[in-house]
């Protein structure tokens, strides 16, 4: 059976496989073991952590084959988002400049670096390997994350963001960052990508032109692509509209990938979940997979798909599906409907 639960340090290697499939733009997941090492070591910091803390957690997430002791994919919250160093994006102006003398009219739109977004909430690192694409494995990987911010709301911030990968060639070069980054740095992409993974980003997020830029100066091919989603991060915003997320008005600054956001109690998984105490278990798996659970804890987090069913006694699922959770009748456990996405 599959279950999300947080990274344990004896996951690097299959971390650094998975790693290896996701392609130039997840630089959350940088296939560079020292980095996921510290990753690794940062989410451990953060399931440990007080309730509140003026710093940026990152709990890491992955989702384990049990039955192979595979790490099929990964997901992450970040808490606290700027606080141990600005986090820049280019928000979106659109201007109107009139005259009457001649009749006209010009609207234009400009790039202004801005780092609006701190103390700010991010799901992040959403990856799932491509064999693992099925069976709503990645609505479990991705809503895991929701189901830990509805047990513990006082960790995390009202704002929740989340960074979509923006849009390449097939040569996995950006014309966005062609068209700027690559003045200012004189390196690729591609490179520039991998040191933002590994987390050396500041220096280039530093010496961005502060000023702001009109998009009408830019070539036509960094103007099309600026809000645009990676084709392969589609599916993923199809998921985060799905939770109420809507565009904010913002892009990133390496590839102009649009950010998302949502008040973290309108996401549609937290409002739809409910605590309950587990009354009892069934023999068997399980079957019908039409719901997400998770027990309530904090390292010890684990959340899976299974059937449940609410009675008088309280909730009942089937007793693998309560062995996965690690509870007992008596204990409590979350539940949220999966849902189909609209």
């Amino acid at each position: 059976m599959l279950v999300v639960r947080a990274v344990r340090e004896s996951d690097l290697p299959g971390l650094m496989d998975l790693a290896a499939k996701t392609g130039t733009g997840l630089t959350t997941l940088p296939a560079h073991e020292p980095s996921l090492l510290e990753k690794i070591h940062a989410s451990q910091e953060a399931f440990s952590a007080e309730t509140f803390s003026e710093k940026k957690l990152t709990y890491l997430f992955v989702l384990e084959d049990t039955e192979t002791g595979t790490i099929a994919g990964t997901s992450a919250i970040i808490s606290g988002v700027g606080y141990d160093r600005p986090f820049y994006s280019y928000r979106l102006l659109h201007i109107t400049q009139v005259s009457h003398e001649p009749e006209m009219r010009v609207d234009t739109e400009l790039l202004q670096l801005s780092n609006d977004f701190v103390g700010a909430t991010e799901v992040a690192t959403l990856f799932l390997a491509p064999e693992y694409r099925r069976d709503n494995l990645g609505k479990l990987l991705s809503k895991a994350r929701y189901m830990f911010m509805a047990c513990h709301p006082e960790r995390f911030s009202e704002r929740v963001i989340s960074e979509i990968r923006g849009w390449v060639r097939k040569d996995q070069s950006s014309p966005f960052w062609e068209a700027i980054g690559r003045h200012f740095f004189g390196v690729s992409f591609a490179e520039a990508d991998e040191i933002n993974g590994r987390g050396n980003s500041q220096f280039i997020a530093d010496m961005m032109p502060k000023f702001p830029i009109y998009t009408a100066l830019l070539p036509s091919s960094a103007q099309k692509v600026i809000g645009r989603p990676h084709d392969n991060a589609k599916p993923a915003i199809h998921m985060l509209e799905s939770e109420g997320f809507r565009f904010s008005g913002a892009v990133d600054i390496f590839d102009a990938g649009p950010a998302m956001e949502v008040s973290r109690d309108n996401i549609r998984t937290v409002r739809t979940s409910s605590e309950a105490t587990l009354g009892g278990t069934v023999d068997g798996a399980g079957h019908d997979f039409a719901h997400l659970a998770c027990n309530q804890e904090l390292a010890g987090f684990k959340a899976i798909l299974t059937d449940a069913v609410d009675t008088a006694s309280g909730l009942w699922i089937p007793k693998g599906s309560a062995e996965l959770l690690d509870i007992q009748a008596g204990d409590a456990v979350r539940t949220a409907p999966l849902l189909a996405d609209t």
